[in-house]
């Protein structure tokens, strides 16, 4: 792998707001594809929050997120909705172990 040109860039995590370093920090692409690079800008994560992340993919998140209008409603009505559309569309929320 080829090192970045910009690793001595600072950035800002995009979850916690702390700068960085680019080197420190890692990829993040909303669309869940960092790998296909054309025209895409994208934004980072600190490591320590870059694993904190749920890594599953997330098919069809990005739609979801824009038809319940995030960060646009309240946050009680949008955690309301999604519940309710998750468990419509796709059953209900259960954690496996």
């Amino acid at each position: 792998m080829w090192p970045s040109r910009n690793a001595s860039e600072s950035v800002t995590c995009l979850a916690c707001g702390k700068q960085v370093s680019r080197s420190m920090a890692r990829e993040y692409d909303k669309h869940g594809d960092r790998w296909d690079r054309t025209d895409k800008r994208f934004e980072y994560c600190c490591k320590s929050c870059h694993d904190d992340l749920c890594h599953y993919p997330r098919d069809e998140l990005e739609a979801l997120l824009i038809e319940l209008d995030a960060g646009e409603t309240d946050r009680d009505a949008f955690l309301s909705s999604y519940l309710e559309i998750v468990e419509e569309r796709y059953g209900t929320l259960e954690e496996e172990y």
